[in-house]
């Protein structure tokens, strides 16, 4: 063993001990005729003192050490004389008596400390070293405690873990698949599964009635913080199950993880609210609840001013923030400034101060008297101090504007504390989406999510209003998960298939399998799947998933590490039988 001890584990009751130590050098000091070295490896940090007087050539070979030098290191425990009590091994140091270099360093790229110099890119290139730093180990330390103890409840809930296939048939679910030539069947291709979905029905139809699965799946779509092309799902699924069934069992899942990571404890059901009461009260579907700032809508108070801002649009909406009528014009005009920039849209913005005193200011004030004005402040449930913000547009548009505003707002005052949690689900999704440009409707979450039962008589009649029997579990305004109860009855499955669009032949073509599955006695079954690496990533109280994840793509869909994706090999190409176009423009 090149140890006898790791680097965080040695206190003050093992002084005196002999011991061996192995790691990397995080920094070497100095002190005249004596040099500390700092040790690291996964579990901790030891300091290591050298002495001169001791033995004059080990001090020396201690001075020629680098960052993250790999070092073995022998010597005696004792207790310090200037503990720090920022360390758990603060109150202990080893005095050297052997050294030996396991391996040199060249000079890291970036410092290995939590504070480091090193942009995304520079990390992402060496993210080898970037693991090295104890924040990042944290993260993934969190990952691997949370999906054993995920593991440990499903479980203790009779849940199976099965594996489902990673090549599998392209199907249409939102995202571009990524897919696969096949060698031995030229011209056709595997995808990579952007769920498991069908996979986790037909278990279902199989007897399996409770199956989960911590899961990588895959989706060609453009990246942000919480996305990457590859990424990791808690996917569940029940038979014999109602909606309710799966909202408690799933609740009860988030509930014990919480409290198992962060002693929090959510003794009161987490609140419901409706993909309507969420789009008109937040302008979204995944409403951050950490604080207020609801939406209030002004259009029946502002119409026939001769304002045609507000006189032609569809919708009139606000927030109140509170306490910001001290707001300078020059920090009105970075709020206008925000919603107008390219990824919000919005043309502009309105504002009314109520102030200390009671008086009003606006910017919309030669439009409308101070006592009109005072009806929207009235309806805002506006206090003296307080700033009202106004967009107004197309409906849909607008609300989302409004939505971007409100968590700016939130931002600025403070309110989106990460050690705060605010759970929901927010139920009652349309069941389908139109699009314009295609002039059809299409599945808002799957093909396979089942109609709520109080609307299937409307499928023909008003099939833009129908509610899905789905769900979402939001955390901090981030989808934590989604799912639905599924359709089962083959006779209703090709009634969506139908109203999606899909002729007989091309349904049977993409969803034969599943579609004869259910003629063999399909149970009633919904589920739901997290995403994991979201999960952790609220937990560890980060905005982006990235530092979750072991080896994450950048924003671009690349790993910068090992530079892929790549070109490859004409020979290969060949061997799939396939010809690669490539725009003359790339070539120069």
């Amino acid at each position: 063993m090149f140890r006898t001890n790791t680097c965080g584990e040695l206190r003050l009751s093992d002084a005196g001990k002999s011991v061996t130590l192995a790691g990397w050098v995080q920094r070497a000091r100095k002190m005249g005729g004596m040099t500390f070295v700092d040790i690291r490896d996964r579990y901790g940090l030891t300091q290591i003192v050298f002495n001169s007087e001791n033995d004059a050539a080990l001090c020396e070979a201690a001075n020629k050490l680098g960052r993250e030098f790999v070092i073995q290191v022998t010597g005696t425990v004792r207790e310090r004389e200037s503990k720090n009590a920022n360390l758990p091994t603060g109150d202990i140091e080893i005095i050297a008596t052997e050294l030996k270099v396991l391996n040199r360093s060249d000079v890291p790229p970036f410092t290995i400390e939590d504070d480091t110099d090193g942009g995304d890119d520079l990390r992402m290139k060496y993210r080898y070293l970037d693991l090295r730093r104890g924040c990042v180990r944290r993260n993934l330390e969190l990952r691997h405690r949370m999906a054993f103890e995920i593991r440990r409840y499903l479980d203790s809930k009779g849940f199976l873990e099965v594996e489902t296939p990673v090549l599998i048939k392209s199907t249409p679910e939102g995202a571009r698949d990524f897919v696969v030539p096949s060698r031995m069947n030229p011209g056709e291709f595997y995808a990579l599964p952007q769920s498991p979905q069908t996979f986790k029905q037909l278990l279902m139809v199989s007897g399996f009635d409770r199956y989960f699965q911590i899961v990588k799946c895959f989706r060609d779509e453009d990246l942000r913080a919480d996305r990457q092309p590859e990424f990791t799902q808690i996917d569940c699924e029940m038979s014999f199950v109602e909606q309710e069934d799966v909202l408690q069992m799933f609740e009860g899942l988030v509930k014990h993880i919480f409290k198992y990571v962060k002693d929090i404890d959510f003794s009161e059901p987490f609140p419901r609210m409706t993909w309507a009461d969420a789009m008109r009260l937040y302008g979204s579907d995944k409403p951050d609840t950490r604080f207020g700032m609801e939406f209030v809508e002004l259009k029946d108070l502002t119409e026939g001013s001769g304002f045609s801002v507000m006189d032609d649009a569809k919708y009139v909406g606000a927030i109140v923030a509170p306490g910001c009528a001290g707001y300078t014009r020059k920090q009105l005009d970075q709020l206008t400034d925000f919603v107008k920039r390219p990824q919000i849209g919005a043309k502009g913005m309105m504002w009314v101060k109520l102030e200390d005193d009671g008086s009003i200011k606006s910017s919309v004030g030669k439009f409308f008297t101070d006592e009109q004005i005072r009806t929207w402040l009235e309806r805002g449930a506006a206090k003296p101090g307080d700033l009202m913000l106004i967009l107004a547009g197309d409906t849909m548009k607008t609300r989302k504007q409004l939505c971007e505003l409100r968590l700016e707002m939130g931002s600025r005052l403070g309110l989106r504390d990460p050690q705060k949690f605010s759970c929901l689900w927010v139920i009652d999704f349309p069941l389908f989406e139109w699009d314009d440009e295609t002039q059809r409707y299409y599945a808002m979450h799957h093909p396979f999510t089942a109609p709520n039962p109080d609307d299937i008589d409307m499928l023909d009649s008003d099939t833009g209003a129908v509610r899905a029997t789905a769900y979402d579990m939001v955390v901090n305004g981030n989808e934590l998960g989604g799912g639905s109860i599924r359709i089962h009855d083959a006779e209703l499955q090709d009634k969506m298939f139908h109203l999606l669009g899909l002729s007989e032949e091309d349904a049977r073509y993409k969803f034969g399998f599943l579609m004869n599955a259910f003629k063999f006695g399909a149970p009633p079954h919904g589920g739901l799947a997290f995403g994991f690496d979201r999960f952790v990533s609220i937990l560890a109280g980060l905005d982006s998933i990235r530092d979750v994840i072991a080896f994450p793509k950048n924003n671009s869909g690349r790993d910068m590490m090992i530079d892929a994706p790549s070109r490859i090999d004409d020979s290969q190409l060949q061997e799939l039988a396939i010809e690669v176009a490539i725009a003359e423009e790339e070539n120069k």
